[in-house]
């Protein structure tokens, strides 16, 4: 048993060797050959238009407290962006965390939570687009903060227009009721981090605060790659 159990361990070891030499990893900006995902150029560039901005909620309106992000919704990281999106890029988040792990500043701040969520969606569009973009980033960050992942409490129950789409006011009706709590005791008087990919309007980031309210968390921010 034992021996069978060592090459077992041997195999699970290879496989991330073995899909290195079919997929290798690339930087996701030039889309060179690099081990970190994200290339000293690029770097540079995205750290020349990064913000790392902290906005304190002051409108009574909104149910989080504060809205981190790192980028205005422009240049470059628009174009990342959009590609990580729509362009079955999967593989981006890694380069969208690699850069934010190299502002520790920012990072540290992170820390102060307690529980990482990433904004759900619904079944049929996860099965269209074939990921959840803000889960990819929001398990990425919870590893590397060694924060708790949770997908088990927020739930979006209907498939609805693309908020992209639509403008503020028929956002925010569009959004309305869609998101459900459930285990709800999982996050009573937590620190909750929720993870978004683009701040426009806030009406998604905002319902489902205002859903993640119901569970008495001692305090809810919002963590977005760019803010439109």
């Amino acid at each position: 048993m034992q021996r069978k159990s060592d090459k077992n361990m041997r195999n699970l070891k290879l496989v991330p060797f073995i899909l290195n030499l079919i997929y290798p990893p690339t930087c996701g900006i030039c889309g060179k050959l690099n081990s970190n995902f994200l290339c000293n150029k690029c770097q540079k560039q995205l750290g020349s238009q990064a913000k790392f901005k902290i906005e304190k909620n002051q409108d009574t309106h909104y149910y989080f407290q504060e809205h981190l992000y790192i980028f205005e919704y422009q240049g470059m990281i628009r174009k990342v962006i959009l590609n990580y999106k729509f362009k079955d890029k999967s593989y981006l988040y890694k380069t969208i965390v690699k850069f934010l792990l190299k502002n520790q500043n920012f990072f540290q701040i992170l820390e102060f939570y307690d529980i990482i969520i990433p904004v759900p969606i619904s079944k049929e569009r996860k099965k269209e687009r074939g990921y959840n973009q803000s889960e990819l980033i929001a398990k990425e960050i919870a590893r590397n903060a060694l924060i708790e992942y949770n997908n088990q409490c927020l739930f979006k129950t209907k498939n609805i227009i693309e908020q992209s789409k639509l403008n503020k006011e028929e956002r925010q009706k569009n959004i309305q009721g869609v998101y459900e709590l459930r285990n709800r005791t999982m996050l009573q008087g937590k620190k909750i981090l929720l993870i978004d990919d683009i701040y426009t309007t806030g009406s998604t980031v905002n319902e489902c605060s205002r859903t993640l309210i119901q569970a008495q968390p001692e305090k809810i921010g919002i963590l977005t790659i760019a803010k439109d």
